[in-house]
């Protein structure tokens, strides 16, 4: 199996200190601007972050998925909206393995290429010849404004009526287009995450090929490496679930520096918050949690990337597993950040601290329609 496939690489190896700097230094400019610094936007370009979940054979990196999600963990722990940004776009990319071979080449090749989008169906293909005629609106789209391409789903329909799938529900199908078919509509207005500029698009009546439409399925992949044979849910999981975790870390680190800093109301004069015993276990308790709900995930995903090398498949128990473990590590980064707010001070609800921003990129990235907790 080619060395590229493999997954040795460290978190610390793969975001480079300078490049954490870098993201880091723009990162309160980039959310005043509501989207991404100039400079973190031709980072992740020069990084070919964009492309790294691409098939190799077409152009992109083919990043071991273990690798790919430690690396989104870190850039979102440096910064939210660049982690959840290049996740999102990324993951975009990841189609291009079920995408036609001349397609995919084709999209690939583009200068710069970033694919944003959307998985709610709230438009409509209707079959005409031998493509289908696109309406419809999507909202949240990250990376909008950058996007050489967008994906959408829609629901087929042939004479005005929606085709039904094998259960007999209106069909769903994923489709790309370029971006030049598409209507960004700015309306991203959140508390966090602003600088990845997640606006909506509209595609009002246009006409594609039928080439242009997709099946995310490892069944049904172009591409043959083990990157394609993950499921679509259990890949989302995991990567949504490292940036949401990565956020929590970093905002774990800077509430440890708050509360360091402050000295505790009903102390001796000079007695610090963070010495009394309470306190100090809640640091414990939040940082613990989030360590082992951590390395359960990571020992999990490494094992099922260690049986796809092998089997070429991920059985729906293993798929099931990532998925329970992903918002077991979303629910131990909710419980962590909730449990030490209440320490930080007003500093913490500073609307120009870095603190807060992280707070409420937190809070924003965690509503993820995935990362409800449902149970």
């Amino acid at each position: 199996m080619p060395m590229a496939f493999t997954s040795t690489t460290s978190a610390a190896s793969l975001l480079l200190e300078r490049d954490a700097r870098r993201i880091a230094r723009h990162a309160a400019a980039a959310e005043r601007a509501g989207w991404l610094h100039p400079a973190q936007r031709a980072l992740l370009h020069r990084r070919g972050w964009l492309r790294m979940l691409a098939p190799r054979a077409l152009g992109g990196a083919e990043m071991a998925l273990p690798d790919v999600v430690r690396l989104e963990e870190a850039l979102a722990r440096v910064d939210g909206s660049m982690g959840w940004t290049v996740t999102l776009c990324a993951g975009a990319g990841w189609f291009a393995g079920f995408l036609p071979p001349a397609l995919a080449r084709r999209v690939l090749a583009t200068p710069r290429v970033c694919l944003a989008g959307s998985g709610a169906p709230t438009g409509i293909a209707e079959r005409e010849g031998d493509g289908w005629r696109i309406d419809g609106h999507w909202d949240y789209a990250s990376g909008a404004p950058m996007a050489t391409h967008f994906t959408f789903n829609a629901i087929l329909r042939e004479g005005g009526r929606p085709l039904p799938d094998d259960a007999g529900q209106p069909r769903v199908q994923a489709f790309v287009v370029p971006a030049a078919l598409v209507e960004v509509q700015p309306n991203w207005n959140t508390i966090g995450l602003r600088a990845t500029a997640s606006h909506g698009y509209r595609v009002r009546d246009r006409w594609i090929g039928a080439g242009h439409g997709f099946e995310i399925d490892p069944a049904r992949a172009r591409e043959q490496g083990p990157l394609y044979r993950f499921p679509f849910l259990a890949f989302a999981f995991v990567t949504l679930a490292a940036n949401v975790a990565g956020m929590g870390a970093h905002f774990l680190e800077l509430a440890g520096e708050c509360i360091g800093r402050r000295r505790h109301r009903f102390g001796v004069p000079g007695e610090m918050l963070a010495a009394v015993p309470a306190v100090r276990a809640a640091l414990e308790l939040a940082s613990a949690g989030l360590a082992t709900a951590r390395a359960r995930l990571y020992a999990a995903l490494d094992a099922a990337w260690a049986r796809v090398l092998v089997d070429g498949h991920v059985d729906a128990a293993t798929a099931d597993g990532l998925q329970a473990l992903s918002m077991d590590w979303v629910s131990a980064a909710r419980r962590a950040v909730d449990s030490l707010t209440p320490y930080c001070g007003l500093q913490a609800m500073r609307a120009d601290s870095e603190i807060n921003r992280v707070w409420r990129d937190f809070h924003t990235a965690s509503q993820h329609a995935l990362l409800a907790p449902l149970s």
